[in-house]
């Protein structure tokens, strides 16, 4: 509001002050200049009748003379006045129009409304730093699950596309500078409602300084920061930032899942994906013989490392080697779009190739040459940009890198169900046989469809009619709970997947364990059978009939029905 003030009078100064002599000098006139009442006397008007005068005359609105005739002298001066102070008001009101069109004070205007806005919220939200690919896609994420977010962009035509988005929920948004102190808090990073932030640029250093911020004005909250190098990712664990995303390593890592245990790395998949996804088909990337690497940025030193580890042979095809360096093993100099390049890098006998340079172009160009001089190649694709999605799913690819997925499905995951995080930890130490299972048994609940996963915890907020039936001391089973409460007869299309209690996870856990007050479990299953959940943990009506069979009458005038029915 200063900022706006200020503004104002600092472009209105001039043409005031101007106005405020003319005006004077206009009065002064008329007061000095003598005039004849309606008796022939002399009057010299007031300065009461001067300022009334002057301003339904420079305003040209014109009530006439008064309170008396004029004569020639005021008649006079009156003319002259007329000229001058009418300039002076155009000039004052073309500066408030050049002044209401200028792009500072449009933009104080904007961050006073969304300062505004950012006090009146009353939900929990998340503050999003960066809304470019990534930023949509997990505010698109957040908003289709009921959770609330605000967005800083530095750039005006993100912001303005955010306004255009048709989301499920209100997302404020501002144009500026996330890396300075004031617009992370007009965004509201120190607001009581705010949970977390998220730094999603595309700048290492800003999403660095975003979490160092945060962490100084906020220490409590929750930090999520993207960063795709490991000194930056060393800085920021190195103040306590909570998560940090390198979509490089985490897609080397499930590379990695998948050539081990192909089970396991489809599970995570599946969990990963929203309810209204379709499931994806399980990969078998080879796990002997040659891999080309097309591209050794950061990417393509990522899944390297991984091939390396694995035992794998592994031939880099690099351009600019000086920039990238050179890796330990077998090397050949050029953009792999060149079938000469290809051929130089023994494509003959390769069983997998990685198309992973910074450009969309040259990747399917790696792929297509590749694929005529081998055509049985596992191809994994590096897509940089979400826009190329019809022809880079056209090429085929058995694998698609794309930074802003993978990012926005691990951040969506941390903040709408962090023990789906934790499970997704803990499985990678189980057998791919024990995921092969577990698959099956989601694949008969949800057909075609990804699962839904969420989290039950049993408090009074979450689970009333639960903690209510605890509370009195009687037992409760988790197969209970897994009923559906239009009919007893018929169990929900869920599974329980880990179970949290007293600060230890378990696994699948046994449903005829009995629940306890505090407990917190992961189910997944469909859409329908988190519904019913909902309203059993919540109606105890509802979980009544599920333990008794009978159902009770909600509402006082069923229950009256009731009683006289049975009179």
């Amino acid at each position: 509001m200063d900022n706006i003030v200020f503004l104002i009078f600092r472009r209105m100064r001039a043409p005031l002050l101007t106005l405020i002599l003319t005006y004077s000098i206009a009065i002064l006139g008329l007061v000095l200049i003598p005039g004849q009442d309606a008796d022939g006397n002399v009057w010299h008007m007031d300065f009461f009748y001067a300022f009334y005068f002057v301003s339904f005359m420079a305003s040209t609105i014109g009530f006439g003379e008064i309170p008396f005739a004029f004569t020639a002298g005021q008649r006079l001066w009156v003319s002259f006045s007329i000229f001058f102070t009418v300039v002076v008001w155009l000039y004052s009101i073309g500066t408030v129009l050049a002044l209401l069109k200028d792009e500072t004070f449009q933009r104080a205007l904007t961050e006073r409304r969304f300062t505004r806005q950012i006090k009146r919220m009353r939900e929990d939200f998340y503050l999003i730093c960066g809304y470019g690919q990534t930023g949509e896609a997990l505010v698109k994420s957040l908003t289709e699950r009921n959770q609330h977010a605000v967005v800083i962009d530095i750039l005006e035509d993100r912001v303005n596309l955010l306004k255009l988005e048709n989301l499920r929920e209100y997302v404020p948004g501002l144009c500026g500078d996330a890396r300075l102190p004031a617009h992370l808090l007009e965004a509201g990073l120190n607001h009581p409602l705010c949970h977390g932030v998220v730094a999603l640029t595309n700048s290492n250093e800003a999403n660095l300084k975003v979490a160092i911020t945060s962490k100084l004005l906020h220490p409590e909250i929750e930090v999520i920061c993207r960063a795709d190098s490991h000194d930056i990712e060393a800085n920021m664990a190195s103040f306590g930032t909570d998560y940090i995303i390198d979509p490089f390593d985490t897609f080397a890592l499930h590379l990695a899942t998948a050539i081990q245990a192909p089970c396991l790395s489809l599970l995570q998949d599946w969990l990963s994906m929203g309810h209204s996804d379709l499931l994806k088909e399980p990969v078998y990337p080879p796990r002997q013989g040659l891999w080309i690497i097309c591209g050794y940025g950061r990417f393509g030193k990522a899944i390297y490392d991984k091939l390396i580890r694995e035992g794998l042979e592994v031939v880099v095809v690099e351009a600019n080697p000086d920039t990238t360096g050179i890796p330990s093993t077998a090397f050949v100099m050029g953009r792999g779009t060149e079938a000469e390049t290809l051929t130089e890098a023994s494509i003959e006998r390769a069983v997998g190739l990685v198309a992973g340079t910074d450009n969309d172009a040259n990747n399917l160009s790696i792929i297509m040459t590749a694929r005529e001089l081998n055509s049985d190649l596992f191809v994994i694709l590096r897509q940089n940009r979400k826009d190329n999605d019809p022809v880079i799913k056209a090429v085929g690819a058995d694998m698609v890198m794309l930074p802003s997925e993978i990012i926005a499905n691990q951040i969506r995951v941390l903040l709408g169900a962090p023990m789906q995080h934790q499970f997704v930890k803990l499985v990678l130490h189980q057998e791919d046989e024990w995921a092969c299972e577990l698959l099956s048994r989601i694949s008969a609940l949800v057909t075609s469809h990804a699962p839904e996963v969420w989290e039950v915890a049993f408090t009074e907020e979450d689970s009333h009619a639960v903690c209510a039936h605890v509370r009195r001391g009687e037992q409760l089973s988790l197969s209970q709970l897994m009923v559906d409460p239009r009919n007893r007869e018929t169990k929900l299309p869920c599974i329980p997947l880990m179970m949290l209690r007293h600060n230890e996870w378990t696994l699948l856990p046994d449903p005829a364990l009995s629940v306890q007050k505090d407990d917190h479990f992961l189910f997944c299953g469909s859409h329908y059978g988190k519904g019913r959940m909902e309203w059993t943990l919540q109606n105890e009506n509802a979980l009544s009939y599920i333990l008794t069979g009978e159902a009770r009458p909600e509402g006082w005038i069923w229950r009256r029905l009731i009683k006289k029915g049975a009179t």
